[in-house]
């Protein structure tokens, strides 16, 4: 009996250390599932049984959504706060924004890049947040406070961040890869192989950084050579792509490729094949964060879902699964050794200070000239060895038709005499 009570008591005297938990764990016996811990789980009891719902817009494969073992955020979002999560993609920042500029889009979450986030700030179209809603900020590192898209930290909560470099298929590339540069990437030995980005502000920076100019530049001059740059590597190219990268790089179609580190993680740990370098010459450093466009219907919500996001657990789902490089301290402080030092995910202080340049908002003079450069770009795309095969093929039908109705003119003059 005095067993039986002495282990009754260690049992509640658990309970009562762990009865400020709210801990969800796997219900398949046969997956090794994270959990999750939230340490004040009466702060997202607010819109319980309330019939809520928030809009959510955000990248393609850009959260965790219960595979390899991590948590499905949203879903644990749902099951914590009754909040349903309508969740959308987008490909790039520049449709995000044409999307909410439009008008049509009600969304309560975006999740948008450095450069883009100054823009929408300077047109008004993000809200500042009330960061009482958001205790879970204070485990950002102060590194990632105080940037330049947001300086005073009044409209958006650092999300990922990370670099750009070329994946490529290390049984076709020969060289060392601390030795590859942008100018791989208009070699003639990789024709219709070359992948790229299909958006202009990252397909302009790389452009821009071969030449020698700044990843910012207004330079009307700088910018049409840039362009002539873009053209210039156009017949090179298989296709322009986004989210496309995953399954062109992954099944061979191409050898190289633009994109994200977090991205190149993800394809590197399910292919062999594939391998990821920095250009030497350097690289744009970017931010994403989290914001609450302007009229959005349920701000409140949308800020506890913000601190949802902020939540260790959540956190270091989100940056395992993604493979983005995150922002959160104790996140951070959760990860492997070997993901912290695997040189691409987490990179010195001194190549991030030498040799890395952030995004920039141009100005709106600026960014309408890069806008049409990239269209007049891409309305040429065509243009290569094959770009005569329908003219080619429309004149061999007309001289057929001319030949035939010749035939038939010849025949029905021999007939008649």
């Amino acid at each position: 009996m005095k067993r039986l009570l002495s282990l009754l008591m260690a049992v509640l005297i658990v309970m009562s250390v762990c009865g400020c938990h709210y801990q969800h764990l796997s219900d398949d016996e046969d997956t090794e599932q994270q959990t999750l811990t939230i340490d004040n789980p009466d702060f997202y009891q607010k819109f319980k049984g309330k019939g809520i719902s928030i809009n959510v817009y955000n990248w393609g494969e850009y959260i965790s959504d219960g595979s390899d073992g991590l948590l499905d955020v949203n879903t644990e979002f749902t099951n914590l706060t009754g909040i349903n999560v309508n969740y959308s993609t987008y490909a790039n920042n520049e449709e995000l924004y044409a999307k909410l500029k439009g008008g049509g889009a009600d969304y309560d979450i975006i999740i948008p890049s450095d450069y883009m986030i100054a823009r929408m700030i300077k047109e008004g179209m993000v809200q500042k947040l009330n960061f009482e809603n958001i205790p879970n900020y204070q485990y950002i590192m102060d590194s990632f406070k105080g940037k330049l898209y947001d300086p005073k930290n009044e409209y958006s909560v650092p999300y990922t961040w990370g670099t750009v470099g070329i994946i490529y298929d290390n049984s076709a590339i020969d060289v060392p890869p601390e030795e590859i540069d942008w100018d791989i990437l208009w070699d003639e030995k990789y024709r219709d192989s070359i992948l790229m980005f299909d958006n202009p502000r990252d397909a302009f920076a790389i452009a821009e950084k071969l030449l020698g100019y700044s990843m910012n530049t207004e330079d009307p001059k700088e910018l049409k050579n840039a362009a002539e740059k873009l053209k210039e590597q156009k017949h090179l190219v298989q296709s322009y792509v986004m989210d496309e990268v995953f399954d062109k790089m992954g099944a061979g179609e191409a050898v190289l490729a633009p994109y994200y580190a977090g991205d190149a993680v993800t394809l590197m740990d399910e292919y062999d094949h594939l391998s990821f370098a920095i250009p030497k010459s350097g690289t744009n450093l970017f931010f994403d964060a989290i914001c609450i466009p302007t009229g959005a219907r349920q701000k409140e919500a949308a800020e506890l879902y913000i601190n949802f996001m902020c939540e260790p657990d959540v956190a270091y789902a989100t940056t395992s699964y993604i493979g983005y490089s995150t922002p959160n301290g104790a996140a951070y402080e959760m990860l492997d050794d070997e993901v912290k030092e695997d040189g691409i995910s987490y990179l010195d202080d001194e190549f991030l200070d030498d040799k890395t340049e952030v995004f920039a908002n141009m100005s709106d003079e600026a960014n309408l000239m890069m806008q049409n450069l990239w269209t007049d770009m891409k309305s040429t795309q065509e243009d290569s060895g094959n770009k005569w095969l329908v003219p080619l093929f429309l004149l061999a039908c007309v001289l057929l038709s001319v030949a035939i109705i010749i035939k038939r003119y010849l025949k029905n003059k021999k007939d008649i005499f």
